[in-house]
């Protein structure tokens, strides 16, 4: 074996050149999918899409079913009461220790009462005694609409 002079790698190979014995005409071959696009990966399945629609069509259901069950049932069971306003004509269905008032018109001669005063959220009914106009007070509690209403005889 011979020593090369210093400064050069004694591993180096001489560059071969095409035309030589053993060496290839051509370079060699690219990677597989070098120079060539790859293509994309699968479409996810439409499964998960599927269960996250369900999970939304459920949970709205749900908010359905709660709406109505609490909103429509306080709203339909609200009474002429709760609803009348100011300036309003009532008439008693019931009796004086058990008024069921229900709303009429003013100019009806089943028109009773005037509301003159309303105080929502409340069941004092001494608050018809500052009102001047009022004669009397009808106040309505439970299920949450507490109301009080100040009336004067038509």
């Amino acid at each position: 074996m011979t020593t090369p002079p210093a400064g050069q790698n004694p591993y180096a190979q001489t560059p071969a050149t095409p035309g030589q014995p053993g060496v290839p005409q051509q370079p060699y071959a690219p990677f597989p999918n070098q120079g060539t696009p790859v293509p994309p990966p699968p479409a996810p399945s439409g499964r998960g899409s599927k269960k996250v629609v369900r999970i939304l069509g459920i949970i709205a259901v749900g908010i359905l079913v709660l709406g109505v069950k609490f909103g429509i049932g306080w709203w339909a069971d609200r009474t002429d009461a709760e609803t009348t306003s100011v300036g309003s004509c009532m008439h008693n269905d019931g009796t004086e220790t058990s008024p069921d008032l229900n709303e009429v018109d003013c100019s009806s001669s089943d028109a009773q009462f005037e509301v003159v005063e309303k105080f929502d959220d409340t069941s004092d009914d001494t608050k018809c005694e500052a009102v001047k106009e009022a004669t009397i007070s009808y106040y309505q509690v439970g299920s949450g609409h507490n109301v009080v209403l100040c009336l004067k005889e038509v």
